[in-house]
């Protein structure tokens, strides 16, 4: 039996976010063009380098990007809206990053997340336009690994069905042309590969894993049987990932020469689903044991054993080992991290860890013996280590949760009796403005930030440093003339690791970043033990910029699905478990806010979706436990206490009942790059509870004027009532600089101000 090690893919931003400072140096103008893919080919090579020295036997190329991969293929195919024609004397590199990020005249393609993760991708965008292949960045990746370093890489491509399945513009009359004119493109990508040299060429379709029609899964195998007739001489490795290939009778036998499938996330249905018909004797089978999405060591036994169980059942006679989907959504390697205690640091696999793991085994199914002699035992020492630390044993926490009753999740009081109390006692106007949390955190602040952590100033005087800049924000809150403010949070440097710093269970590292969206890369909290609340995390902050105005200052806390969601989580408990312990953590928080006479509080939760099974089918379990872990924080506040909550990218038309059940008085929702979609959805489904509509796009540089918002506002105002209706930018504010800021919040309660003015005058009238 032939057993090669490969991945899916390699995080690409480098150990030191190399990737994030090339990219924002040429957005700031520090770096030409040619320096610019001078440093990202440089960047590109080490990558390769670096997993030719751990050993993997099959490279990967293609899973490098200047931005995003699906804008790479949009761009690579003339995807490009109208609206961006009016840059074409702009280099092309300009004019890709306008979709990106927006131009000054121009809004970006719409932004969502990469199925259930914490990644977000841009929205390609047909608009019936002829396609034509205008570069092959596949093939010069392709080239430049064979040409430098000898390597005859695997080139991957998000695969034709995904592409036009996560892309908008078509409708049921017009998505067979969108399909008509991509499969040509692809099989001249395809094509050009092979000719250049390429072996194998990895197609992913993870889209492959939702739940399909019977229609859809007609137009898969149409779709591949055209892909086979046009490039007969390509293998192709077929790659699903995140859960188990749907259809898999009739998917398994589509003309590819290899098919890849999840064995982590998508084990019981993948190995059922062979045991009940077998696997196609002529493909190659990729088996995706190590887990790409988690930062755990794996226990290398149990690993070999499932690979010596699929093998078995499958029959296969060529195999390949590999991580279950793309090593992008773990941080680069553990070798840089000196400040983890031994027994959590020993227990950590990042991506080249995980790549190590992946050759390990693969040696052993090869030769019937390790590496190395004790691999086994100290894999297990390990494990056991940590399930025996003490911070994975707390008898406070195991009480309070035990402590846990019916009551604890739900008001006192129905939405529409709290409603008249709240805006009674708050006095609120109509169509009250406010923003989502955070204000721009200049140069100044990140400065000061590390120079504190690196114990430069005193702890006086970075507080003093935290309360001069919300004093100045409060300043500029009033003379903006928003209605809600908000202290600005200049004292946390990410919306989760601020609450896990003080909470137990958590920690932290020095260089574990991954990729959120664009050159934003985040370095997720480990949540490794019991959690648990011990003192006040926000109060402070929140009572100093209260007493300075007399407008209300929300209190700002994360919510324990979305700090669960952008955490790597222990895995020895059910996730349930760990988002009710974060849940009590943040419920005794908001407590103190309140009593402490802080009448507003939100909790954000915009990673409530992005936790969901693919398959609407497998919904309900998470989504039961998941919102009522969100009651479970909120639920014990007095009647007049308003309760808010924000999302991010929900596709509202299916959400809409989870979104309900959350029972906050206010959600606000992140819309400006989909607007017209949302308000159609609430045409359909309409919301009965208070509702913000973003009005401008917070990811994009651009200051939007008062008409395009009064647009916003006018359209939005159709479907929800004025009674319930709040004005507030997309998301939060930290990643903008305080000019456009204060420009687009003046303007945004321009808009507010002349909406109540024309619906006042209208009832008067």
């Amino acid at each position: 039996m032939e057993v090669i090690s490969t991945v899916v893919g390699y995080p690409y931003i480098g150990e030191q976010r190399q990737w994030k400072k090339i990219v924002e140096s040429f957005w700031k103008g520090d770096l030409s063009e040619v320096q610019f893919h001078q440093q990202m080919k440089e960047l590109r090579l080490h990558n390769l380098k670096r997993q030719q020295e751990l050993g993997i036997d099959y490279i990967t190329v293609g899973d490098f990007t200047l931005y995003d991969r699906m804008l790479d293929l949009a761009f690579m195919f003339g995807i490009i809206p109208e609206r961006y024609q009016s840059l074409n004397n702009e280099t092309a590199l300009t004019r890709y990053y306008a979709m990106a990020r927006g131009a000054k005249n121009v809004v970006a393609c719409e932004m969502t997340k990469w199925f259930n993760t914490n990644y977000h991708y841009i929205v390609p965008e047909f608009d019936g336009k002829q396609l034509k292949l205008k570069e092959n960045i596949l093939l010069e990746y392709f080239l430049e690994a064979k040409n430098e370093l000898n390597i005859i890489a695997k080139p991957t491509l998000i695969g034709p069905y995904t592409f036009m399945d996560l892309s908008k513009g078509y409708d049921d009359q017009t998505k067979a042309i969108f399909i008509l004119q991509l499969l040509p493109l692809y099989a001249e990508v395809i094509q050009q590969l092979v000719d250049a040299g390429a072996e194998w060429i990895q197609l992913e379709e993870p889209s492959l894993t939702k739940s399909l029609p019977d229609d859809e899964v007609r137009l898969v195998e149409q779709i591949y049987s055209k892909l086979a007739e046009s490039v007969p001489s390509a293998k192709i490795m077929l790659q699903t990932y995140f859960e188990a290939l749907t259809s898999y009778e009739r998917l398994s036998n589509l003309p590819v020469a290899g098919i890849g499938l999840d064995f982590v996330h998508g084990k019981k249905e993948n190995k059922e689903a062979i045991r009940k018909h077998g696997f196609p004797n002529n493909k190659v089978l990729a088996i995706g044991c190590i887990n790409g999405r988690d930062i755990w060591s794996s226990n290398l036994a149990e690993v070999v054993s499932e690979i010596e169980s699929v093998v078995y059942l499958s029959k296969a006679q060529s195999v390949w080992i590999e991580s279950s989907c793309s090593l992008q959504h773990v941080p680069i390697t553990t070798r840089n991290e000196q400040k983890l205690e031994p027994v959590l640091l020993n227990a950590l696999s990042f991506a080249d860890e995980k790549i190590s793991e992946i050759v390990h085994v693969t040696h052993y199914i090869k030769h019937g013996k390790w590496i190395k002699e004790k691999a086994v035992s100290e894999s297990m020492e390990i494990i056991e280590a940590l399930a025996t630390h003490p911070i994975r044993n707390n008898k406070r926490v195991q009480e309070i949760m035990q402590s846990i009753t019916a009551n604890d999740f739900s008001r006192a009081l129905p939405y529409d009796q709290r409603r008249l109390i709240q805006q009674q006692v708050l006095g609120l106007p109509l169509f009250p403005t406010t923003t989502i949390g955070s204000f721009p955190q200049s140069s100044e602040v990140k400065k000061t930030r590390a120079a504190w952590r690196k114990k430069q100033i005193s702890d006086t005087e970075y507080e003093a440093f935290i309360e001069k800049e919300t004093a100045r924000w409060i300043k500029l809150q009033e003379e903006i003339g928003l209605d809600i403010f908000v202290h600005g949070e200049f004292e946390r440097t990410d919306m989760v690791e601020f609450f896990g710093e003080k909470l137990t269970g958590f920690a932290f590292t020095q260089n574990a970043w991954v990729v959120s969206y664009g050159s934003r890369c985040v370095k997720p909290p480990i949540i490794y033990g019991d959690v648990e609340w011990t003192s006040p995390m926000t109060l402070k902050e929140v009572l100093f910029a209260q007493k300075l105005t007399d407008a209300h200052v929300k209190g700002m806390l994360t919510g324990p699905v979305t700090i669960l969601n952008w955490s790597f989580v222990r895995n020895d408990v059910p996730r349930e478990v760990v988002a009710n312990q974060i849940a009590i953590a943040l419920r005794q928080e908001i407590l103190e806010l309140e009593r402490s006479g802080i009448a507003i509080i939100q909790v954000d939760e915009p990673a409530l979706r992005e936790g969901l099974p693919l398959r609407k089918e497998n919904w309900s379990d998470y989504l039961t436990w998941a919102v009522n872990a969100f009651k479970l924080a909120t639920s014990s506040v007095k009647n007049e206490t308003q309760i808010h909550t924000h999302m991010c990218y929900v596709e509202f038309n299916d959400f809409i009942e989870p979104i309900e059940s959350l029972d906050a008085d206010v959600i606000s929702l992140e819309t400006s790059r989909s607007h017209g979609e949302l308000i159609y959805s609430l045409q359909q489904h309409p919301y009965e509870l208070g509702i913000g509509l973003g009005v401008y796009d917070i990811h994009s540089p651009r200051v939007p004027d008062v008409s395009e918002m009064m647009e916003i506002l006018n359209a939005s105002l159709q479907v929800i009532p004025k009674e319930r209706f709040w004005i507030n930018p997309d998301c939060g504010l930290k990643t903008r600089q305080e000019p456009e800021t204060v420009a687009a919040l003046t303007n945004m309660v321009k808009a507010a101000k002349l909406l109540r003015h024309e619906v006042l005058s209208n009832n008067v009238n």
